[in-house]
């Protein structure tokens, strides 16, 4: 019979054998028989002897058919000959017999089961969270040599780092600021306005401001905007294997690329949330002055009668320990970032993220800690 790759033909035999005559070109890029069908026609038949004596140009798909023949054979308790097949055909097939198959490699995927997705996902926080430890005792200890002056990194670096994330910042940080202080007087004066006590939107803007939205939005914006940055860079420099030479060199990545730039968000976070205060005062001012129908000397008094120094302490308290969370994040997932593209944005996401839960939970820690000592 004629497949459309390769040819073959059955003759049976007076002792009960069927021989399987294979003919012309057996190759890869042919459609070829199926080994079921060939046992289909040779069913009565006790051995099949595969004969290759009329066979033309050949590949591995003449072994890989004379294998699952016989396998098929096998399997229904026929033995099975092989006659007249090339030299190189008997090598493939006697090596494919004489290597074992790998561990794995015919594993069948599974479903795994709610208390195994539970397990591996707390075994994934688990080491995330002993990952967070190290990495956080390494910055401290970097700090702590830097206070010492002992640590080794370049002057440049920092104060690249201070501009990157201070005076390039300003247009982002001046937008939201403008924006957060304008929604908040808006929302004040609506609920405000049912008492007559318009006036107040003043109070309600510099005390917000000053003790939450000042630091906790500037700190949201370098979290999206430096944070990531970091991340990406980092994370580059593994891929490129710059760290592992930095280390080779006897550099301390923590000293040499960590603390320049958590020294620059520290230092600048705080600079940049007194900004933030000045910006988020003018939005305020100009729902209340423009919308309210309150005069600019009013707003102004109110505005000056309500602030306190405390509630700029606290910001500035607030802002120091974002600086240093959003650092240590994008830092952290730069550094523990693979050694691929793909790996490089998704540490740059989680940096964001990261530093985002880090701020909003170190808030409520503060609001809490402040209020029992009546700050």
């Amino acid at each position: 019979m004629t497949g459309e790759g390769g040819d073959y033909r059955l003759e049976h035999r007076a002792d009960g054998a069927t021989v399987v005559r294979l003919s012309g070109d057996w190759r890869l890029d042919r459609a070829l028989p199926s080994p079921e069908a060939v046992l289909a026609e040779a069913s009565d038949a006790t051995t099949v002897v595969i004969d290759g004596g009329e066979l033309g140009a050949w590949d591995t798909a003449l072994p890989a058919f004379v294998c699952q023949l016989s396998r098929a054979a096998a399997a229904r308790g026929v033995e099975t000959e092989r006659v007249a097949l090339p030299e190189g055909a008997e090598r493939l097939m006697k090596l494919a017999r004489t290597v074992p198959v790998a561990d794995g490699a015919r594993r069948e995927s599974r479903r795994a089961g709610a208390v195994e997705v539970v397990g591996a996902a707390f075994l994934r926080v688990v080491s995330d969270a002993r990952a967070t430890v190290e990495f956080v005792g390494e910055a401290v200890l970097a700090l702590w040599r830097f206070a010492r002056r002992r640590a080794r990194f370049r002057g440049r670096d920092l104060a690249l780092a201070v501009q990157e994330a201070g005076a390039e910042a300003l247009g982002i940080v001046s937008l939201i600021s403008f924006l957060v202080g304008a929604i908040m007087a808006f929302v004040g004066a609506v609920q405000l306005r049912l008492f007559g006590a318009e006036i107040y939107v003043a109070n309600l803007v510099i005390v917000a401001m000053a003790r939450e939205m000042a630091p906790m939005m500037t700190g949201i914006v370098m979290a999206g905007r430096t944070g990531a940055a970091y991340a990406a860079q980092l994370g580059t420099m593994t891929v490129n294997e710059e760290i592992d030479s930095l280390r080779t060199f006897g550099f301390s990545p923590m000293e040499f690329l960590v603390l320049p730039r958590m020294l620059a968000l520290m230092m600048m976070l705080p600079l940049l949330s007194i900004y933030s205060n000045i910006v988020g005062l003018l939005g305020g001012a100009t729902v209340g002055i423009g919308m309210m129908g309150i005069s600019g000397w009013q707003y102004w008094s109110q505005t000056v009668s309500a602030a306190r120094i405390d509630d700029f302490a606290v910001g500035g308290i607030k802002a120091v320990v974002i600086g240093v969370l959003v650092a240590v994040a994008g830092c952290m997932r730069g550094m523990q970032s693979g050694r691929s593209a793909s790996a490089v944005g998704l540490a740059a996401t989680s940096a964001v993220v990261t530093a985002i839960v880090w701020i909003v939970v170190s808030d409520a820690v503060f609001s809490v800690v402040f209020d029992v000592v009546g700050l």
